[in-house]
């Protein structure tokens, strides 16, 4: 399924698409970013494993936790599995970057999966995010949730390799995602 325009309006139909698509395929574990916890609560009962994964502390602000404590005080009774920690293709090589300019191996991948846009990145960034972190089981597939800013307009199967083996993750599928990004 392609969308016709990116953003949050496709959130309730990504999260319907990633849903069907996992019980198709008797996939129990979905994957999705979600800092607000909005996204991530519109997924709760409908598999039996739901990982969020937010930015790290202070993305936007130093010391800034974008998710309120409330919400992930919530998810977390509703039993979602939360990741917030430093981005895959974010880290080091960033702050390097940033420091003295340049561009690193990491921020080549990010941007090369960027030309499927940038909800398929993310995707691909948080399924081995949570593989790295043993919120799901090594070897299985799973549907990752993502989006183009806010909201989520991207779904896909994926079949996550720890980040040491990045190049053996392998995207099974692309459910849905923005025509235009």
């Amino acid at each position: 399924m392609y969308w016709s325009q990116k953003g949050p309006v496709n959130t309730d139909e990504t999260i319907a698409l990633a849903v069907k698509r996992a019980r198709e395929l008797s996939i129990d574990h979905i994957v999705v970013a979600s800092c607000s916890g909005e996204t991530a609560k519109k997924l709760i009962g409908k598999v039996p494993y739901v990982v969020c994964v937010t930015h790290h502390v202070g993305f936007t602000a130093p010391g800034e936790d974008e998710m309120p404590p409330g919400v992930r005080e919530e998810l977390t009774a509703k039993g979602v599995r939360l990741l917030t920690t430093t981005h895959l293709m974010g880290g080091l090589d960033r702050g390097v970057r940033n420091k003295f300019g340049g561009v690193y191996p990491a921020e080549i991948i990010a941007q090369t999966l960027r030309i499927l846009g940038q909800g398929l990145k993310v995707c691909v960034e948080i399924a081995v995010m949570a593989l790295d972190a043993g919120l799901i089981p090594a070897g299985k597939e799973v549907v990752a949730v993502a989006g183009t800013g806010t909201g989520a307009d991207t779904a896909a199967v994926i079949l996550p390799a720890h980040a040491n083996h990045f190049f053996d993750t392998k995207v099974k599928e692309i459910i849905c995602k923005p025509r235009e990004f």
